[in-house]
């Protein structure tokens, strides 16, 4: 077992192990052909490349090196091009903190029987005349950023559950193709 490694438990090592392909032996050659392939995007601005980053998206596409490396670079590009949306990405911005607040998203406290979080959204509750989509998506965002740096989270990952059920023609007229693109692209990454 690596540093990298600590902080799991058993459990969560062997399905590392089974599941991921991971393998303490080859950790940091894996994280170095993931960081090798930086250089061969050079109009991404990638600002992390330390190990335990790395070795998120390495764990979210099972070590396939080049998968991790492509998520990476989306991860990136996404964030490049939605300047805007990580411009005070924190909890104490008013439209974060409003919708995490109203329970956007609400986390459960217990995991589900596969060692995930489980997330769920309330879409009704959604106050349009408080915050807006955006501050809604970048609220989920920065929760999944917080969430992600556990890595017994990055192994057995989460469940997002989204309640649609009450949700209004005028909350629906703010769903946009663009924003619905803009949400599902950045959930994706």
């Amino acid at each position: 077992m690596t540093h990298l490694q600590a902080g799991l438990s058993p459990e969560t090592l062997e399905k590392a192990r089974l599941e991921l392909n991971e393998n303490p032996d080859t950790l940091h050659q894996d994280i170095q052909e993931v960081r090798d392939m930086v250089i061969t995007r050079p109009d991404i601005g990638f600002l992390r490349t330390d190990d335990a980053f790395i070795l998120r998206f390495l764990r979210a596409r099972k070590f396939q090196h080049f998968e991790a490396f492509r998520l990476l670079a989306q991860y990136f590009e996404y964030r490049q091009q939605n300047l805007d949306m990580f411009k005070s990405f924190k909890a104490t911005d008013p439209g974060i903190k409003q919708a995490l607040k109203d329970g956007f998203p609400g986390g459960l406290a217990n995991l589900d029987h596969y060692g995930r979080k489980i997330l769920v959204l309330f879409a009704a509750n959604w106050d349009q005349s408080r915050y807006t989509l955006v501050d809604i998506l970048r609220a989920i965002l920065l929760s999944l950023e917080a969430m992600i740096e556990d890595p017994e989270l990055q192994v057995n990952g989460f469940v997002l559950i989204i309640d649609w059920s009450n949700f209004t023609f005028k909350q629906a007229s703010k769903l946009t193709p663009s924003m619905l693109r803009l949400a599902i692209e950045g959930l994706q990454v």
